[in-house]
This record gives C-alpha cells, sequence and structure tokens, in this order.
C-alpha cells in the first residue's frame, strides 16, 4: 500500500502547498502540514509541489502463507433454528468455488437447542458442519457470536467467509473480520475464485454507476456478504456425506453487555423477495393515480407491484416495494418492468429473474439489455391494451409463468 509523505524540514510555505490538493486533503494545524482522509492519492502535490516536500512511499507488506488457510466456510442464518433460504444459496455457491481450487465447504452453525436442525444442511452437500450449541447464544447478541465466529476461524481458518446479507449477517461480519484485520466486501453480485484461492469479489460502487472489483491478496480469511436472492440453491439430495462437529466456547468468553428482555415477534408480511410475479412500475409513470392501471395489470396475473427510486422518493409507494440496490433482491419467475430505464441499481437488483420482460418507449434503454422479451411503446398506450388482451384470452398467472420457461 502507498503513502505520502511530507518531508517537513523541507516546508518553507505551508500557505500555498495547502492550495496545491484540489480534494483540500492538505492541512497545515499545529505548525506541522499533513495529508488528511479526504486524499485521492492523485499525486498532483507531488508533480507540482517544491521538489522534495512530497514523497510518495510503498509500504512493504509482508505476504501471507495461503496454504495455511484452506477451504469455504458459510454461516448458517436461522432464527430459532429456522434456517434463512440465503443460508443455501451460499452453500450452492461456495460449492461451486470448491470446487475449482480443490476445497473442502465448510458450514458455521450457532445458536441454543440447534442440533436437530444442523442434519438438514447436510442434505445440501456441505462436507463438515460445525455447530456451537450453547445456553449463552440463545439470542443474537453480538459480542458472544463474535467470539464463537473468532473461535471457528482460529481452529479451522478457512480462506473464504460467506455471511448473508440480512440484518444479522451485516452486523456480525464486519466484528468477525475486524478480528482478523482483513477486508470485508458488502452486497457482491459476483463471486468468483482465482487458482492461488484469492476471491474476486464484484459489486456495485459510487451509487452503481462502476462494478467495483475487490481482492485482498494479502489478509485471510476473505469475508464478503451476498444478499438474498442473488444466488441459486443447490437441490436437496436425499443422500448425506458430510458430517457434524459439535463445538463449545468457554464461557467467560461469551459475556455480554446487552441483556434480552424480552423478544417481541414481527408479524410475517408477504415481501416482494418471495413473489413469483412481479410488476414494476419505473419512472414513466407520470402521477400516482395513474398506477391504478399498473396494480389492474397485477391483480389480473396475481403479481405483486414493486417500484423503483423515483418513485418512492415522490411518496408513491412503500419503500419495501423498491427493487435494487437501497431496494430489494428479487428472482421471481416473472417480472414485467413498465417505463423503467434499467439503471444499473436497479438491474442489479432483479437480473437473476427466468424471465424479464421489459416496456419502455425508448429503444436504447438499458433495461432491453438483461430483458428477454422487449415492448417499444409509451406504458399508457402498451399496458391497457395488454390489460384487454389478458381480460378477452383469460390468461392467468400459472399460464405466463408456463410460457415463460418454455
Amino acid at each position: 500500500m502507498a503513502k505520502i509523505v511530507i518531508n517537513q524540514k523541507k516546508v518553507i510555505n505551508p500557505q500555498e502547498l495547502i492550495k496545491l490538493c484540489p480534494f483540500a486533503a492538505i492541512e497545515y494545524v499545529n505548525n506541522y502540514l499533513t495529508i488528511n482522509a479526504a486524499c485521492k492519492m492523485c499525486n498532483i502535490c507531488i508533480k507540482q509541489g517544491p521538489e522534495g516536500v512530497f514523497e510518495l512511499v510503498e509500504e512493504q507488506v509482508e505476504a501471507i502463507d495461503k496454504d495455511k488457510w484452506r477451504g469455504i466456510a458459510v454461516y448458517v442464518d436461522h432464527l430459532e433454528g429456522d434456517i434463512h433460504p440465503v443460508t443455501m444459496e451460499l452453500i450452492g455457491k461456495a460449492k461451486e468455488l470448491a470446487a475449482k481450487i480443490n476445497y473442502p465447504v465448510y458450514a458455521l452453525f450457532m445458536g441454543h437447542d440447534i442440533k436437530d436442525r444442523a442434519k438438514e444442511i447436510l442434505h445440501y452437500g456441505v462436507d463438515e458442519i460445525f455447530v456451537y450449541d450453547q445456553e449463552e447464544l440463545k439470542d443474537f447478541r453480538i459480542e458472544p457470536y463474535t467470539a464463537v465466529f473468532e473461535d471457528f476461524i482460529n481452529n479451522i481458518m478457512p480462506s473464504i467467509v460467506l455471511v448473508g446479507g440480512t440484518t444479522i449477517g451485516r452486523s456480525l461480519a464486519p466484528r468477525a473480520a475486524a478480528r482478523f484485520r482483513t477486508g470485508l466486501t458488502a452486497d457482491c453480485t459476483i463471486l468468483d475464485v482465482q487458482e492461488n484461492t484469492d476471491l474476486d469479489q464484484i459489486r456495485p460502487a459510487f451509487g452503481g454507476n462502476i462494478m467495483a472489483h475487490i481482492h485482498t491478496p494479502n489478509h485471510r480469511p476473505q469475508f464478503a456478504t451476498v444478499r438474498y436472492k442473488i444466488f441459486s440453491a443447490p437441490e436437496r439430495s436425499e443422500e448425506i456425506h458430510g458430517q457434524i462437529t459439535y463445538c463449545t466456547v468457554e464461557s467467560e468468553k461469551l459475556v455480554s453487555k446487552i441483556e434480552v428482555l424480552d423478544i417481541k415477534k414481527k408479524e410475517r408480511e408477504e415481501s416482494i423477495e418471495d413473489a413469483e410475479v412481479i410488476i414494476v412500475a419505473g419512472r414513466a409513470i407520470q402521477k400516482e393515480d395513474d398506477l391504478s392501471m399498473i396494480y389492474e395489470l397485477a391483480d389480473l396475473l396475481g403479481a405483486h407491484v414493486a417500484t423503483t427510486r423515483p418513485l418512492i422518493e415522490a411518496g408513491w409507494a412503500d419503500p419495501r416495494k423498491q427493487i435494487g440496490l437501497s431496494g430489494r433482491t428479487v428472482k421471481p419467475k416473472l417480472i414485467i418492468t413498465c417505463g423503467v430505464s434499467g439503471a444499473i441499481q436497479f438491474v442489479a437488483g432483479m437480473n437473476n429473474s427466468e424471465c424479464i420482460v421489459a416496456i419502455d418507449k425508448d429503444e436504447k434503454a438499458s433495461i432491453f439489455g438483461v430483458a428477454h422479451y422487449g415492448i417499444i411503446g409509451d406504458v399508457y398506450e402498451v399496458i391497457p391494451r395488454l390489460i384487454e388482451k389478458i381480460k378477452a384470452n383469460k390468461v392467468n398467472v400459472e399460464d405466463m409463468a408456463y410460457a415463460s420457461t418454455n
């Protein structure tokens, strides 16, 4: 890693030197010229400043022995033993990556009274499940769960750790990664592995305007979180080949400053993440009343209605109905986008759908690059005609889903 060093003995006119940086990264504090966190490493200060004042220094990074780290681990996300389906999706991706580098696939399962649930994971092709079943782990509390994660990594030393991008996963993964001073890439959309076991982590960045390719070649383990519905879960096998290993952590390491007084369960709401058919209203919808035709189309197809960010910001829809990086990730059998241009932020949240039908009057709209079927036209003309056609032919959602997959 490189950094810019300032030779304080050669600093003559600090106020002029401060002006060199267009990002205001150079400061003069207590008679001392410094570079703050705003530095972009553009090297303008080195090129335009007095000779010898600013110097680029490459820090020597000690190479890690990658042979000591082996295996791909998946954190089992669950609520009172009910395993979140994102876990199975990560197991499927872990198996795919492991096959490339001949690694075993592990699962880390922690909680209380979960031993019987661990067997279910073996049906999905995990080589070994490490179960920490202790009373102190009954309720999720960050300190004891992190302690268990640390114990698991110290003992097993997996090269890669995958965690679901759930509420718990997003809280736990950064804590565990910090314990090992390693990197964590959140909300990955693509994962691959190199022959030298470096994990290629790809995710949208800068508001979705670019796809960042991240890797941590000098640190282990390599942490990544992935949202639900990004990858596909493997088929459940009736045969079991892996094994279960029961582990314990000393009680003093599981002490928490958090005391759980009561747990109130939220009423489960039907989410667009679980929908098989979705109709998406985009920016082309000119006023809130016009959403009525979207809802009518959805009713005819037994579909859920979702929206893009502009409609959420306008206050026309519930934020929980938003698809995209700042919303939900979906993977329905059929999705129909109505006046959605196809910004990368939106596409990242739905491009794994089985069948994508796009309606937009701009034939150059980005959405047509990912759509299986495209209709070029104004939504105010296409949707009413589509509704009329469906009513006339009495097409139902089963017919649409069958047609889209055959």
